[in-house]
């Protein structure tokens, strides 16, 4: 056949790849997230769709890594990259440079992906979280040594509190190392200095962008593997940062926090005052209410004269003695009367009662087996001399037997 050569497929893959690239150097487009796979490696492997088609893409490991969120299935987004083909299977995707979530932006996603997953560990609970002392001896700071966060906190702290021990560790509160310096200053106060009572974490207000290293994971589970009581300072009232649900207790701002970790002395002083004051009145009113009560018996007749209450009490002894000697002679005087008219029917009643033994006995007597005896009858008992012979069968030629007489017993043997 005559023409132009064939193109091997590897050839032919090659060109569509070319192709592809001088097409679509970059484009965006706006898709769903489908069927997301990582690999070992970290590259991030899925689909964008919308309701008719889908795309693959792959998202490279640097590119992956730079998310500040996770990509996952049913995302809406908006992918940046290029056009290109898989050489060795002719399989073209979407080569993606930058990922945005469409709709909210990239740091509130990633913010709210990083609060459902530790509120589902458990990070948050209100249980886990430790109670500040009432009058910590020393106080750990950490936040940057820049801004006006650590003068206030200082200011507010000699001020409330003097003589306090402040402890202070200088971190970068922005940027790309931000979040890994504050986790570390959290572990190593735990580490190096175990007696610090409460650490403040935290910095002055700004963006979402400013205050991001405060909602990274690392941040956030060093505070909450904190031994120490952690109170978080980021921010403004209006701002909220995973440090912030994190933590033992939440300050809205730096200044707020130092007034939340330590007491006001000037307050405390005029509350001990008060109180002094008022326990010295209370004191008072009992001394005059105790010296009133003294006077009072002091001038009681009883004092005075102590042996009235002795006497007083023997003459009411006497008195109801007497009063009991005389109700029990009427009921004695009464029942001896009525002992001497029961007398006479009584010695009856005891006579016919013998009369009535003496004839019992005599009927007793005459049935008695010994009167049987008396008049020539014997029993004769087996050997064991229980058994009353009853019948001439009951014994044999031989047999021993007990005979029982009105005067006696013998023994005697049965002849044939």
């Amino acid at each position: 056949m005559s023409g132009p050569s064939p193109l091997s497929v590897t050839q032919l893959n090659q060109r569509i790849h070319d192709a592809l690239e001088d097409l679509f150097p970059q484009v965006w487009v706006e898709g769903e997230v489908s069927k997301v796979v990582v690999s070992q490696s970290g590259h991030v492997y899925f689909d964008l769709k919308d309701a008719q088609s889908l795309v693959p893409a792959v998202m490279w490991k640097g590119t992956a890594g730079a998310l500040r969120f996770k990509v996952e299935h049913g995302q809406s987004v908006h992918a940046w990259g290029r056009v290109t083909s898989y050489v060795p299977r002719g399989r073209y995707q979407l080569v993606v440079d930058r990922l945005a979530p469409k709709g909210a932006g990239e740091l509130q996603l990633a913010f709210e992906q990083l609060k459902a997953k530790l509120a589902a560990e458990g990070l948050f609970d209100e249980g886990r979280k430790k109670p500040l002392p009432a009058f910590p001896r020393a106080i750990g700071v950490v936040t940057s040594a820049a801004g006006a966060a650590v003068h206030d906190i200082m200011t507010v702290l000699s001020r409330r509190w003097p003589g306090i021990r402040i402890r202070f560790m200088p971190v970068p509160v922005q940027g790309p190392e931000a979040a890994p310096r504050i986790a570390e200053a959290v572990r190593d106060f735990n580490e190096h200095f175990p007696d610090t009572e409460v650490l403040l974490v935290g910095r002055g207000g700004g963006s979402l962008e400013d205050l991001w290293a405060f909602n990274e994971e690392a941040v956030a589970r060093a505070i909450a593997s904190s031994r120490i009581p952690v109170v978080s300072c980021v921010g403004h009232e209006t701002d909220f940062t995973i440090a912030d649900f994190v933590a033992d207790l939440r300050a809205a701002t730096p200044s707020a926090a130092a007034e939340l970790a330590v007491p006001d002395r000037q307050a405390l002083e005029e509350s001990l005052a008060h109180l002094a004051e008022r326990l010295g009145g209370s004191m008072s009113g009992l001394l005059r209410s105790a010296s009133g009560s003294l006077d009072s018996l002091a001038r009681s007749p009883w004092l005075r004269d102590p042996m009235r209450i002795v006497s007083d009490r023997i003459q009411r002894v006497d008195e109801l003695g007497a009063r009991l000697l005389a109700a029990g002679r009427v009921p004695a005087a009464r029942a001896a009367e009525r002992l001497a008219r029961l007398r006479p029917s009584m010695a009856r009643a005891l006579e016919r009662a013998s009369q009535d033994v003496r004839r019992l006995m005599a009927q007793l007597d005459a049935l008695s087996p010994l009167r049987v005896l008396e008049r020539g009858y014997a029993i004769a008992f087996k050997e064991d001399g229980r058994t009353v012979v009853r019948s001439a069968r009951a014994v044999r030629a031989g047999d021993a037997v007990s005979v029982r007489l009105a005067d006696g017993t013998f023994e005697a043997t049965v002849n044939p």
